[in-house]
């Protein structure tokens, strides 16, 4: 896959150090899913303000990636994305990203910063805790 934002065959762990390195809401990657043959995974990571005070003085926040199985039968891609939303299908793996880049369109945020990979793939330094959030077994 020709792709900057496809990694590969990585590990869900080094999916989430490199979102949570990269730490902007929006940031988003392509990895093959370890559970799924053949299955993708689009996972993407959002900060959620958890708690704050009534004066806005203390801020908690909590990094969470989301992770999307993306299911293709060569003819065709799909993602699952939230409950109660309906299954768009495309073609290419472009225009589901054109898709989703747009706002409300069924993931938890839209897809705004590619994390390409990179030609080195040396151990990624920890930058904290990053929550996982995935629809079982990604």
């Amino acid at each position: 896959m020709e792709f900057p934002f496809f990694h590969g065959k990585i590990t869900r762990k080094a999916c989430e150090e490199l979102l949570c390195k990269n730490g902007k809401n929006g940031s988003y990657l392509i990895r093959e899913s370890e559970s799924v043959e053949g299955a993708l995974c689009l996972c993407v990571f959002l900060t959620v303000d958890e708690k704050h005070n009534v004066y806005n003085v203390f801020h908690s926040f909590e990094e969470l990636i989301y992770t999307y199985r993306l299911l293709t039968n060569f003819i065709f891609l799909s993602l699952q994305t939230s409950e109660g939303i309906p299954e768009k299908v495309f073609r290419t793996l472009k225009d589901l990203i054109y898709n989703y880049e747009k706002p409300n369109q069924g993931l938890v945020t839209n897809l705004r910063y590619p994390v390409k990979k990179t030609s080195f793939r040396g151990p990624v330094p920890p930058t904290g805790a990053c929550a996982s959030v995935s629809s079982g077994g990604l």
